[in-house]
């Protein structure tokens, strides 16, 4: 009986011994994770047309960010041409916190596959970049004239 009950007292205090080492790991890991989503950086806006009437032009065309940061980018239209926006290898490989149209939030359960613009304004991306790469983005039918660059996640 004092053997039975000696394995039985041993086994239960390794048992509240590995429980204690790991709600310890799970809190330190937690502790460590915090928020990704906080903390943003704007990245230079991508503008599309400009105000003088040339509606391909676009002054900032590659982007180049870090892996694992919070990070919100501006696309604007300045309204000369219906724009629709690709970037479908960049979004799926972002965790997209939110898109923010005229102070109006859309909380996603994934990533949009692109953003399209029928009249001028500006759809703000709130993200984290979860894999590197050098990701292509275009205005559908009209990369022939210039209106495509990069987003790099380094």
């Amino acid at each position: 009986m004092k053997d039975g009950h000696g394995r039985r007292a041993a086994i239960g205090l390794i048992a509240a011994g590995l429980l204690g080492l790991a709600a310890g790991v799970a809190t330190v890991s937690g502790a460590m994770a915090g928020d990704l989503a906080k903390g943003r950086q704007d990245l230079p806006e991508i503008v599309l047309g400009d105000t003088n009437g040339n509606d391909f032009t676009v002054p900032v065309k590659d982007i180049t960010m870090e892996g694992g940061k919070s990070y919100r980018l501006n696309v604007t239209s300045n309204g000369g041409k219906e724009y629709k926006f690709m970037a479908p290898e960049f979004f799926r490989n972002i965790w997209m916190n939110q898109i923010v149209i005229n102070h109006l939030e859309i909380h996603p359960y994934g990533a949009p596959h692109h953003i399209e613009f029928d009249d001028a304004g500006t759809i703000a991306l709130e993200f984290v970049p979860i894999r590197t790469g050098t990701f292509e983005w275009w205005i559908e039918g009209l990369k022939d004239k210039g209106m495509h660059g990069t987003l790099t996640v380094k």
